[in-house]
């Protein structure tokens, strides 16, 4: 199965290295600067084994797609209809298109825009580009993909290259509790440009941090999805597992890039909106990032 990774940032690089290390047909679609690069020098993947160098076929021609028989979207959540209005021309009759990106509604967005159904994906990875063409992985790697036709052959080819990947039939409820805890910690790992781990040793920040995850909570429950759990246990989780790591907002914000918190802390403040559920916590983080947002060095 030929695969088509579209968007070579430091999740999609690092998929795109794990199916090339293990000698599956692999392309990445990136930018020109880090197109070159690895065309050049290969791609760089550390993990904490060490480094290793991998020789990955990289274009930056949405053409490509016409090859491949599965595409993994890796693009950021703001860049999804854009992404599939230049793809939908290229995509074969038979391509597979899974969704890879944070938030709730991409799968969605990204199918009425390309006229296709497209398999919705949790990612669980703590990943980073620490530079053009080198991905350095901090933790976990498997995914959760929405059940579908092909998504058993999907999941057997995913898992031979060494990516744990599960079949679930309730993906929606897996998307809302990754929602939950990067609603809680990516907006002020953003804001404090400080790791999960130090901002867990400041005073009143892990409150903070369960009181934005309980609006979400009341959210997702107006919204119909049947959240039970204590957040704090997955929030307690994600510091303990990931200490040394900077949540993708505040990557996006340390590099000048937009970031993706209108699909994460704004997706809950819109949908409370609607649902008539107030979210203050939520957004209060909202705007505070889209504050330094509109700072960024262009």
């Amino acid at each position: 199965m030929r695969t088509l990774v579209t968007g070579a940032g430091a999740v999609g690089c690092y998929y795109g290295a794990m199916l090339a290390r293990a000698g599956q047909p692999v392309t990445l679609l990136g930018r020109p600067l880090q197109a070159e690069v690895i065309a050049r020098d290969g791609l760089l993947l550390e993990t904490d084994r060490g480094c290793e160098r991998l020789a990955v076929p990289v274009t930056t021609s949405l053409a490509a797609a016409a090859d491949a028989d599965l595409l993994l979207v890796c693009v950021k959540s703001g860049d999804t209809e854009s992404l599939g209005r230049e793809l939908a021309p290229h995509l074969s009759a038979d391509a597979c298109v899974l969704s890879l990106q944070n938030g709730i509604d991409n799968a969605e967005r990204l199918s009425a825009v390309i006229g296709r159904p497209v398999i919705p994906v949790v990612v669980y990875v703590a990943v980073a580009m620490v530079a053009t063409g080198h991905v350095r992985h901090h933790g976990r790697g498997d995914l959760l993909i929405g059940a579908s036709p092909h998504s058993a052959t999907i999941a057997a080819l995913l898992n031979a290259a060494g990516i744990p990947t599960t079949v679930s039939d309730d993906v929606r409820v897996a998307q809302w509790r990754k929602l939950i805890v990067n609603c809680a910690v990516n907006a002020l790992s953003a804001i404090a440009q400080r790791s999960y781990g130090d901002l867990a040793r400041q005073q009143g920040v892990l409150d903070l941090m369960s009181a934005a995850a309980a609006e979400c909570i009341a959210v997702a429950r107006a919204a119909g999805v049947p959240i039970d759990e204590d957040p704090r246990v997955a929030i307690d989780a994600i510091i303990a597992t990931m200490p040394g790591q900077r949540s993708s907002t505040a990557q996006d914000l340390a590099a000048g890039r937009a970031t993706e918190i209108d699909h994460l802390n704004g997706f809950v403040v819109r949908t409370g909106e609607r649902l008539q559920v107030p979210t203050p916590v939520n957004r209060c983080l909202l705007t505070l990032v889209q504050l330094l947002e509109r700072d960024r060095p262009r």
